[in-house]
């Protein structure tokens, strides 16, 4: 019989093109996965999936029953809504401070899906850099944040929202351009600019740099327009996630290359008081945020 669990599993296989990223993103192990899509095709009599596609792609069946699959998941995304209203849940806030002000382009969409289904609930964006950003929850100033590192902390829940690849950025005709990654030496003599926030939440620096005991001399700005000019000018080089600048690497305004050679990679997580990570619209801006961001960012991955 087709149930839930398949549909979300057919979403998730064909938003992420990986049986392996799927089970990540499901919280299965592939083989249990694989063995619930085998036992969906010998159910409907067909095979659901083009298997020697990289990434993995949906035979017709298998694009019928996702067509399938996203109905029902919006229909069943009302009906919490519906239920949760009925039982008094009509009205809120949800205050989101960022770490990077100027990239929450990425987060807008998401924003938007939640507030066609929740508009009694008032969403805001806490301003500024925050020096400690988790804080702001205990403070009461907001109600979600938005980190790239999850340390353990009294009366706080990290939801794993995406793994991304942190790259190196360089001007176009840059000497480093003719490598096929950067390492720590590379950044000695280079000009890094980054966002005005602490070194331990600046991952090239934390992971990379600091470790290997080079310090470069630095920049600091709060707008991603401002560290990509200063990059294209030559006058800096900097380290981004991937997804936040992919516009400006299509139209080839900067270069990337990856740092390390088996790359820098980090999560991204949601932080929420553990009082209100079960409260039914918290728990679907979460899942609003990890929906739209696998159907609209490259390179991500489910997170660790």
């Amino acid at each position: 019989m087709l149930e839930l669990r398949h549909l979300r599993s057919i979403v998730a296989i064909a938003e992420t093109g990986s049986i392996s990223k799927a089970g990540k993103r499901l919280n299965l192990s592939q083989p249990a996965l694989s063995h619930q899509m085998k036992a969906l095709e010998d159910h409907v009599g067909t095979e659901l999936f083009q298997r020697k596609s990289n990434p993995l792609r949906l035979s017709r069946a298998g694009d019928r029953l996702l067509t399938t699959a996203y109905e029902v998941e919006k229909l069943v995304m009302q009906c919490e809504r519906d239920v949760a209203r009925i039982a008094g849940g009509q009205s809120g806030q949800l205050r989101i401070a960022v770490e990077c002000h100027s990239c929450f382009d990425w987060l807008m969409p998401s924003m938007d899906a939640f507030r066609e289904g929740w508009p009694e609930v008032e969403m805001d964006l806490v301003a500024g850099f925050q020096p400690d950003p988790v804080g702001l929850l205990a403070e009461d100033v907001a109600d979600l944040v938005i980190v790239s590192q999850a340390r353990p902390r009294a009366g706080v829940t990290f939801h794993p929202l995406f793994r991304y690849e942190v790259l190196a950025l360089l001007a176009r005709n840059h000497p480093f351009t003719n490598k096929p990654y950067l390492t720590a030496r590379d950044f000695a003599k280079e000009t890094l600019v980054t966002y005005p926030i602490p070194d331990d939440r600046i991952d090239v620096i934390r992971e990379v740099l600091g470790p290997a005991g080079v310090e470069p001399p630095r920049r600091k700005t709060e707008l991603t327009v401002a560290i990509l000019q200063l990059v294209a000018s030559h006058r800096a080089i900097a380290a981004m996630p991937g997804w936040a600048v992919q516009p400006y690497l299509e139209k080839s305004y900067v270069v990337s290359r990856p740092i390390r050679k088996s790359g820098l990679f980090a999560n991204l997580y949601a932080a929420t008081t553990t009082e209100n990570a079960s409260s039914v619209y918290m728990t679907e801006f979460l899942d609003t945020m990890r929906r739209i961001s696998f159907s609209t960012l490259k390179g991500i991955e489910p997170a660790e």
